[in-house]
């Protein structure tokens, strides 16, 4: 498939989910809890921190931009163009493929109902304004 992509948006875009990403998991909004029922305690935060947020956060940008790539052959394919219609076309990627195999964290991990929501939240919204932004744009 021949698929035309406005990399300046999926940079923005790729950003986007990564601002959201920071606020969503930040102190101020579901941080403390996110961390509770990941069951990581404050010594197991700090572990992570000291190994190195900058390849971190450098993996989580490339994989936001592999998504939003994935994201403009779902545009192309349906044809949206705009704001609403990128926004649409994420919710459903998010329920078809994200909601859905994310789960097995509940189901086979064991991991709380609460760590799925947090963490699904952020991802609708990330994904839906990725689709929106590279939709518009």
């Amino acid at each position: 498939m021949n698929v035309e992509v406005n990399f300046i948006a999926l940079i923005v875009a790729a950003v986007a989910s990564m601002v959201i990403g920071m606020a969503w998991y930040s102190q101020a909004l579901f941080g403390s809890s996110w961390a509770k029922a990941a069951g990581l305690s404050s010594e197991a935060l700090a572990k992570i921190k000291r190994k190195g947020m900058g390849r971190t956060l450098i993996t989580a940008l490339v994989a936001s931009i592999v998504m939003g790539y994935v994201l403009v052959a779902g545009i192309a394919l349906t044809g949206a163009n705009s704001f609403a219609a990128g926004a649409e076309l994420g919710f459903w990627v998010w329920l078809g493929f994200i909601a859905t195999t994310s789960l097995g964290i509940v189901l086979w991990e064991g991991k709380p109902w609460k760590l799925w929501i947090i963490n699904n939240s952020y991802q609708l919204i990330s994904v839906a304004v990725m689709g929106g932004i590279l939709a518009s744009w």
